[in-house]
């Protein structure tokens, strides 16, 4: 029983047309869903990922008009990377955003990869991280763009950074429940501080990692616009999800029991620095209810909220994308 890497990151907007301008036209991801948060049917969901819709590449963002901007803190995924193949594609990465005004850094390694750090409209810490030919769990596939060359666009979730006061509570969930290793470590680029220590699951590589951020400096969070709800992590199917059921019980970690999100089968709960984790299966995926070649074409609702499209479509305002 292994988790095979992440599976989605959830981030909060307040403007859902221009996070949809920024992940489709600017980095020219795909919108392979358009639902509601099954949550809160007023609200939409957006996800974004590769061509396919396949689990490992995929943001998901729940709108919420109007929300206050975020604070960055502790207790917090403080970055969430996408994966390109090359540091090649990380240069026509810096030049298309310069050439479009995005927020950006320079280039630099983190953890033995060349990376290169970067901003949505609304401060959401995003990170490119390049391949270059490591051998780890597969990515996606391209989604073709007229301004964006096959080889250099996005394809798929890199790590996520979790920035703690202290991590040793958190390393123990990681590595005692969730069955992650520890692989290696590198220096902190926000100064004197420990260095951020890598932790892996599965096949390993850029998208089956966990970087842990030990900041005893910081307050906590407060969460808002361009901040990261959850990040969920990949289970391969329903009958592993049931045995991650009854490990976490087993473990005595509160957590919401089975959810079933129709695309995937989910399991919440909060490690001990209150950041929310997701176990999600693969199956059955993205296609369900449309087909790979219309995915996010329309509004997709599952079937539980179905009967209810009239009075949620009557309350969802109207979104112009």
């Amino acid at each position: 029983m292994e988790l095979l890497g992440i599976h989605h990151v959830s981030i909060l907007t307040g403007m859902a047309e221009r996070n949809y301008q920024f992940y489709t036209q600017i980095l020219g991801m795909r919108l392979i869903k358009k639902t509601v948060n099954q949550d809160d049917t007023t609200s939409y969901h957006l996800f974004y990922g590769d061509a396919e819709g396949n689990p490992g590449t995929d943001l998901t963002f729940f709108d919420i008009p109007h929300l206050g901007t975020g604070v960055p803190g502790a207790s917090s995924i403080s970055s969430t990377s996408l994966r390109v193949k090359t540091t090649a594609a990380l240069h026509f990465w810096k030049q298309r955003f310069e050439a479009k005004g995005v927020d950006h850094d320079e280039i630099v390694e983190r953890a033995g990869r060349r990376t290169l750090a970067f901003r949505d409209q609304e401060g959401t810490r995003l990170i490119l991280v390049a391949e270059d030919g490591e051998v780890g769990v597969t990515g996606g596939v391209p989604w073709p763009q007229e301004e964006i060359p096959s080889e250099h666009a996005i394809v798929g979730l890199g790590a996520v950074t979790l920035t703690v006061n202290d991590p040793t509570l958190t390393i123990r969930v990681l590595t005692e429940v969730m069955g992650f290793r520890k692989v290696g470590s590198y220096p902190s680029l926000a100064g004197d501080f420990a260095p951020i220590e890598v932790y892996a699951t599965g096949e390993g590589g850029i998208g089956a990692e966990v970087h842990i951020e030990a900041r005893p400096d910081l307050d906590r969070e407060r969460l808002g616009r361009g901040g990261v709800h959850h990040v969920a992590f990949r289970v391969p199917n329903s009958d592993e999800y049931e045995k991650w059921v009854e490990r976490l019980n087993a473990y005595h970690l509160p957590n919401s029991g089975k959810v079933d999100r129709h695309y995937f089968q989910a399991l919440y709960f909060r490690e001990p620095n209150h950041i929310l984790f997701e176990l999600s299966t693969d199956t059955p995926g993205f296609a369900t209810d449309e087909s790979v070649e219309t995915l996010g074409e329309t509004l997709a609702l599952p079937p539980f909220l179905e009967p209810k499209r009239a009075a949620i479509e009557a309350r969802l305002r109207p979104l112009e994308i």
